[in-house]
């Protein structure tokens, strides 16, 4: 991720935390910063390992409180995953994963046909969706081969 728009996700972040009430300490930042640069959707313990080297008296559970409270407030998604470990990450954009189900890689991508798309009619009158997800499994052609 370049500088400039990393900045700006940061600005944005603080605002937010402000907006929230939520005290901007140096850990919360440097957990946000650490997933806003993620390409691999990290797990609460793979962020911990990556902060360790910059922050050596911060604790799991620490990562683990802080990934709930932001996704409490929207500040970051809990990617779904058949997986017993949640995968993280900051959304920049409308997007949708892809999972191998063997080495777990998970890659986004857009359908906006989807994103579009008039609700089927069984739930048009269930109430107020405020979201959707896809989210499709497979085996990369990594692991194809």
């Amino acid at each position: 991720m370049d500088q400039p728009r990393l900045e700006n996700l940061l600005t944005s972040f603080t605002e937010a935390c402000r907006q929230a009430g939520l005290k901007l300490t140096h850990q919360r930042l440097e957990i946000f910063r650490e997933l806003a640069v993620a390409v691999d959707h990290p797990t609460a313990e793979t962020l911990h390992q990556r902060l360790l080297q910059r922050i050596s008296t911060l604790s799991l559970d620490t990562v683990y409180r802080t990934l709930a409270t932001f996704c409490e407030y929207n500040l970051v998604q809990k990617v779904e995953t058949v997986e017993s470990q949640a995968r993280f990450e900051v959304v920049h954009s409308r997007h949708h994963h892809l999972i191998c189900k063997h080495c777990r890689e998970i890659i986004d991508f857009d359908w906006p046909f989807f994103d579009t798309a008039g609700l089927p009619e069984a739930i048009r009158g269930w109430g107020k969706v405020d979201s959707r997800h896809v989210v499709v499994y497979g085996v990369c052609d990594k692991c194809l081969k």
